[in-house]
């Protein structure tokens, strides 16, 4: 008996071994971080990406545009891009301005029905194409509504908007950041964030959390510190432990610039991404919005823009190799030629500084070193501005510039032949 106990003892644990080694190697559909890399079915994964917020306003059944959406997928497809960054919220009451028209969210917990529909055909058409979505939750910006509209709906106070002579960039950004210590704001959010974490897609039947079509989800697009950045860092802390907690199958990421070129924006790389429920680092290059460098500004500064591109690169590298994770150039863009807002306007210092990055991103994959994918900012597909060099309004045709941006300043178009060669080369 007791030889049966001990063989019968052994068989077992040889089986639990064998199947736990058989469950290892299975493929795995959700992107997964592993030293300092991306993993999908178990193999490397690296990507050429967009940004594409508009996606789930396109996709909306009765205001947005099916045929648009899909035409637009496949042209990004057919370049090679397999990743997109796109909004999975928007919240705007009717008096909210330099934010997208119709939102998501309209009042706290109030949803539009047809905008939620188009979040839903975004992602299935994305799972079609063997696409891979990044799912941002709030915004630090007006564009989406985000921090300042949570603010207005807890407190009922103006929001200072910098685009009016009365109000600075710095009294904007300061208002924002009260996100942090706004814990009615703070609730709404995290009740959104169950939601669309919940929600179930009525076109796959799929509940978010299970849909492999998505990556990750990001906190915020670009949150910042500014001069509370012990109070972001534990809102990030807190929200990111939530998500989790409620999804154990995506990637969660801070969708922060990294480090910025001023010193008061609250941010540090390093602080803000070592957190065991941030999955990977995002880091954003805004060289003429930081002041490097302009279409027109000629040769030698361009040079010298990209030795700032090379240092700036260089920290956030230093910084992912310490904590072990990948980092992914998430947004940069330079206007077309001589700052034209015009879509018949040229793109020659665009495509230089375009070619710079993805050649510096392919290196990096080749190395094994931590930059594994872009995403550029962004994708205008077949949309014009309405007014040219103006600001968004209701009604207008989407583009990839945001409606608190002058329309038709950074966004790649579809006839753009030499931006979307450029993509298709790397």
């Amino acid at each position: 008996m007791k030889n049966y106990l001990y063989y019968l003892t052994t068989w077992i644990a040889a089986t639990i071994v064998l199947f736990s080694c058989q469950q290892a190697d299975l493929p795995n559909e959700f992107v997964q971080v592993k030293d300092g890399s991306f993993l999908l079915n178990n193999k490397p994964y690296h990507f050429k990406g967009a940004n594409y917020w508009q996606g789930m306003n396109l996709g909306a059944p009765a205001s947005g545009d099916r045929d648009r959406l899909r035409r637009e997928l496949d042209q990004l497809k057919e370049i090679g891009v397999s990743n997109l960054r796109v909004l999975a919220a928007s919240e705007a009451d009717t008096s909210m301005r330099f934010a997208i028209h119709p939102a998501l969210q309209t009042a706290p917990g109030v949803y539009n029905k047809d905008i939620w529909q188009g979040l839903d055909f975004l992602l299935d058409e994305m799972s079609k194409r063997d696409m891979k979505a990044v799912m941002v939750l709030s915004n630090f910006w007006t564009w989406s509504g985000g921090f300042p509209q949570y603010i207005k709906w807890a407190d009922g106070v103006p929001i200072p908007y910098p685009q009016d002579e009365a109000h600075s960039w710095d009294e904007f950004q300061q208002f924002s950041a009260g996100f942090y210590s706004n814990s009615m704001a703070q609730d709404m959010l995290i009740s959104h964030i169950e939601k669309v974490i919940n929600r179930v897609n009525s076109i796959s039947g799929l509940s978010y959390k299970d849909d492999p079509t998505i990556m990750a989800w990001q906190l915020a697009n670009e949150p910042r510190g500014i001069n509370v950045p012990e109070k972001f860092r534990a809102w990030t802390a807190n929200t990111s432990a939530y998500i989790k907690s409620l999804d154990k199958n995506h990637l969660v990421g801070l969708g922060t610039e990294g480090n910025t070129a001023g010193i008061m924006a609250g941010v540090n790389v390093l602080l803000d991404n070592d957190d065991i429920n941030i999955d990977y680092i995002t880091m954003h290059i805004w060289a003429q919005n930081w002041g490097w460098f302009k279409p027109g500004d000629g040769e030698k500064v361009f040079e010298e823009t990209l030795q700032k591109v090379d240092a700036y690169w260089n920290d956030h590298v230093k910084v992912a190799k310490k904590l072990n994770k990948p980092i992914v150039l998430e947004e940069f863009g330079i206007a077309r030629d001589s700052s034209s807002y015009l879509p018949a306007a040229t793109s020659y210092w665009r495509d230089k500084y375009f070619e710079y990055l993805f050649k510096k991103v392919k290196e990096s994959v080749a190395a094994n070193e931590p930059v594994k994918g872009f995403n550029f900012w962004s994708y205008s597909g077949e949309g014009r501005p309405s007014r040219p060099g103006e600001y968004w309004q209701k009604g207008d045709v989407l583009l990839g510039d945001p409606p608190h941006e002058l329309q038709g300043w950074y966004g790649v178009y579809d006839t753009d032949s030499t931006t979307l060669n450029l993509i298709k080369k790397y």
